[in-house]
């Protein structure tokens, strides 16, 4: 059987306000899934949440991953679990090459029980530079963006890129992109969705977080699902970016009698 994150009525706040409102959604490996919704909708807070950030409450609700209780898990062991996330606004680490950053990520992810031990044992380094270029050669990245430091100075395409270049390596189950396309300008956008696309297949389902269109042009899914006041209110294919490109959310959320509050969603780094 595929791996499922199955999402029940799902309820998340944030300094003390409740912005995900009884959710529910699944995703399987596999599957590509498109979240849409306005700013303020709840789609950064979904995506912390999952991925327990600490400032993201989970009020009540389930999240189940292949048949385990992720908000039970800290989250480097939800990473491990095969859950990742690509964030909407990296953090800069200087002094740390993403070649030695990557390389202490797979090591964690893959690394068996340590018995409560901090020490992890590295994957071996002629291993890992092997796996590390067949990677950057899939995602047409040149070899030298490996020894510059994590997201220093990088473009945001290039801050992107970095991400998906972590989601490569990692080899997740069910990858979360948080507005991925944020920020991007067009040529970049195409860059990191073709990225994206050339990973896609049986083994990765994709939760696809966004307010434009744009990027599902690269990366087709089969599922799209709109956010609206921490619910989501309607559910499926393709055909529903286009309908948000020609009339954009204020039809679905007449249709729906939700009122546009100007809510501004919370983003805890």
């Amino acid at each position: 059987m595929s791996n499922e994150l199955i999402i029940k009525d799902l309820h998340i706040s944030v300094q003390g306000n409740e912005i995900i409102k009884g959710l529910d959604i699944t995703v399987k490996q596999g599957e590509v899934h498109a979240l849409m919704g306005p700013n303020g909708s709840g789609k950064s807070t979904l995506a912390y949440g999952l991925m327990g950030h600490p400032s993201y409450e989970i009020n009540s609700g389930e999240v189940i991953f292949n048949g385990v209780d992720v908000l039970e898990l800290e989250p480097n062991e939800r990473a491990k679990l095969g859950l990742f996330l690509a964030f909407q606004y990296p953090t800069a680490i200087p002094g740390v090459s993403m070649a030695n950053f990557l390389r202490s990520a797979v090591s964690a992810v893959r690394a068996k029980e340590t018995n409560g031990s901090e020490n992890i044992e590295l994957i071996p380094m002629r291993e890992f530079r092997v796996e590390l270029r067949e990677k950057m050669t899939q995602l047409d990245m040149d070899e030298s963006f490996a020894r510059r430091y994590l997201n220093d100075g990088f473009s945001g395409g290039e801050k992107k890129r970095a991400e998906i270049l972590q989601l490569a390596m990692l080899e997740p189950k069910i990858a979360v992109l948080d507005e991925t396309d944020s920020g991007l300008d067009i040529d970049a956008v195409r860059i990191v969705g073709e990225s994206v696309s050339s990973l896609v297949g049986p083994e990765l389902g994709v939760l696809i977080i966004t307010h434009y269109p744009r990027l599902l042009d690269y990366i087709r899914p089969q599922f799209v699902h709109i956010l609206l006041d921490g619910r989501i209110v309607e559910s499926g294919g393709y055909e529903l970016t286009q309908l948000l490109e020609a009339e954009g959310y204020d039809p679905i959320r007449e249709k729906h009698g939700i009122e546009e509050t100007g809510q501004v969603e919370e983003t805890v780094q």
